[in-house]
């Protein structure tokens, strides 16, 4: 039998890990990695259109599943333009292997063709970051790189020269079991019991939850129970924490809506569960309201707000040391106060959305989100990209513990929804996969769509179609500036998808919204549709100051829309009558 290669060495370590494909470009120094997966039954090779495409699958697949996702890119050009979707995936917790190949290692500092220095490129957005030079290092720089990406979840890069590729892999290579899961981590009992006795003095507790209550909701429930607190949470907190949710006030932050902010500002402990949350303008200062802060990230325990304590710790395991020991609270007055805040701030904002919306020209870009969250699947995954469409995501997709919200949440690239898709896709053909797709996104890596087209994954595009930079006109109108360069000159995007072999449909009307959708969700392979919607629709926060602006898009105007939630209100009025009567 003849001895393996350092490429085929690799591929066997991915396998063994769990990597099912690798998403790439072919290119000569990457070559004898793939031809290695070609001859490997147990991984597939996804051939995109645009490396970042590729890092963005991995990002989301790694994102659906939990497990190792893998990308590549061939020397110099080819592996850079990684970056921009590893940074998203490295900010994600999104556990993702890089393969950067690279030039020959005797040409390596000399200025060869395509050169560049991975090494160094990708150190800010990995945990591990390394090159084989030798194949000695084989197979244990591998897997100290797989160790990285799952144990801490994100990023480790692996630079491999392609004549490193194709040289013999090493004899009696030491391979050990490799880390596939994380552990969970319990916090020390001081600080439970520091935790115990806040919780226990405070007469007003508010939970503000993150996506680190993933896996956590029945605790998090069986805690605000026992404490009467309000839940709210951040955007990324969404998909977890909101459904199924008795005591849920709504989302803070540029996205938000409801009673989330006067719920952590009024509140005397604020209790943060698994959120890196970004905006400390939306959050309070500390002097009046104590702080805590559960995290099993060490490193981002107090790095928003000032902590009265800070606790290192996965939520779910916290709780579970937590809950019974707190002594249980009666005095509902707070949370019931919290609870009709946010009913009544979703009543107007609803009355607003509802009047003639359904006959409206240019559509409403919110009443296509609210008609999509009507006729989508119950457990369908949803990729959304930055701008607007986070902004009616936010405010109106359903979650119910069985669907699946994914974006550029943390690192805010544009472009990521159809890429994202793409990955999600792969995991599972049958399953819903929808890309909230701005034409502004959705144009600046189009050449992906034919990735849907060449592998038939049946992802559904909806594009709101506004033929313009929506987010960065309401950037410039909050600083004063008037409108430049941010309008698109779009074609008709139905017709470029017919084009290209997928099903496609242009909707001008909202009467045609709804049938157009379920057509194109009935069509067995990709679809888009092209929705032209209103450029003017604006979105306003529930709690904005000078600090909130800056940066970020607002209208300070108000000129067409004060929020909009969606299905949300029927849960908050279904919450309020639950209230106790006295």
């Amino acid at each position: 039998m003849a001895r393996q290669n350092v490429a085929e060495q690799f591929v066997d370590i991915l396998a063994r890990a769990g990597v099912r494909r690798l998403y790439g470009v072919v290119g000569d120094s990457l070559n004898p990695v793939v031809d290695a997966i070609r001859r490997n039954a147990a991984i597939d090779w996804v051939q995109v259109r645009h490396e970042e495409a590729a890092a963005f699958a991995a990002g989301a697949e790694a994102q659906i599943t939990g497990r190792l996702a893998a990308c590549a890119g061939s020397c110099g050009p080819g592996n850079l333009h990684l970056i921009n979707g590893l940074y998203d995936a490295h900010r994600s917790m999104a556990p993702v292997l890089a393969l950067a190949s690279h030039i020959p290692t005797a040409e390596i500092g000399l200025g060869y063709f395509q050169e560049t220095h991975p090494e160094r490129l990708f150190e800010e957005c990995s945990h591990y970051n390394e090159m084989i030079s030798s194949p000695e290092q084989m197979p244990r720089l591998v897997q100290t790189a797989i160790q990285h990406a799952v144990g801490r979840g994100g990023v480790s890069v692996v630079t491999l020269p392609g004549d490193i590729a194709s040289r013999p892999a090493p004899t009696k290579a030491i391979e050990h079991a490799l880390v596939t899961s994380r552990p969970t981590v319990r916090p020390g009992d001081l600080e439970i019991d520091k935790l115990v006795d806040m919780i226990d003095d405070a007469d007003r507790v508010t939970l503000f939850c993150g996506s680190g209550t993933a896996g956590a909701h029945a605790e998090v429930m069986e805690f605000a129970e026992r404490i009467k607190s309000p839940i709210g949470h951040a955007l990324r907190g969404k998909e977890w924490i909101q459904y199924d949710n008795k005591f849920d006030v709504g989302m803070s932050g540029l996205l938000g809506y409801g009673a989330a902010y006067e719920a952590t500002h009024e509140c005397d402990l604020l209790i943060l569960l698994g959120t890196d949350f970004p905006y400390n303008a939306f959050l309070p200062d500390g002097t009046d309201v104590k702080i805590v802060q559960v995290d099993v990230r060490p490193e981002r325990l107090g790095r928003r707000s000032q902590l009265d304590l800070a606790v290192w710790g996965d939520v779910r395991e916290t709780l579970r040391c937590l809950t019974p020991r707190v002594r249980m609270k009666s005095d509902r007055r707070f949370l019931d106060k919290m609870l009709k805040k946010h009913a009544d701030a979703l009543e107007g904002v609803i009355k607003a959305y509802t009047r003639k919306v359904d006959k409206h020209v240019p559509i409403h870009p919110e009443y296509v989100a609210s008609v999509l969250d009507e006729v989508a699947d119950d457990d369908a995954v949803f990729t959304v990209d930055t701008g607007m469409c986070n902004v009616w995501a936010a405010r109106y997709l359903s979650p119910n513990g069985r669907r699946r919200v994914i974006g550029s949440f943390s690192h805010g690239s544009m472009a990521n929804a159809m890429a994202q898709a793409v990955g999600a896709q792969f995991v599972d053909r049958e399953r819903q996969v929808v890309s909230m797709s701005g034409d502004g996104g959705f144009t600046m890596l189009m050449g992906d769509f034919l990735t849907l087209v060449q592998y038939e994954l049946p992802v559904k595009i909806v594009l709101f179609n506004n033929s313009s930079l929506g987010m960065v006109e309401l950037e410039m109108l909050v600083s004063g500036l008037p409108s430049y360069g941010t309008t698109n000159r779009n074609p008709d995007f139905a017709a470029v998808a017919r084009a290209a072999g997928a099903f496609g449909v242009r909707v001008e009307k909202p009467k045609q919204l709804a049938g157009a959708l379920r057509d194109a969700f009935k069509h067995k392979g990709p679809a888009l549709v092209d929705v032209v919607t209103d450029p003017n629709a604006l979105s306003m926060p529930p709690r904005i100051s000078a600090d909130m602006v800056q940066g970020f898009a607002l209208s300070a105007g108000k000129i067409v829309l004060d929020g909009g939630v969606g299905r949300m209100v029927q849960m908050a009025r279904s919450n309020l009558r639950n209230l106790p009567r006295p």
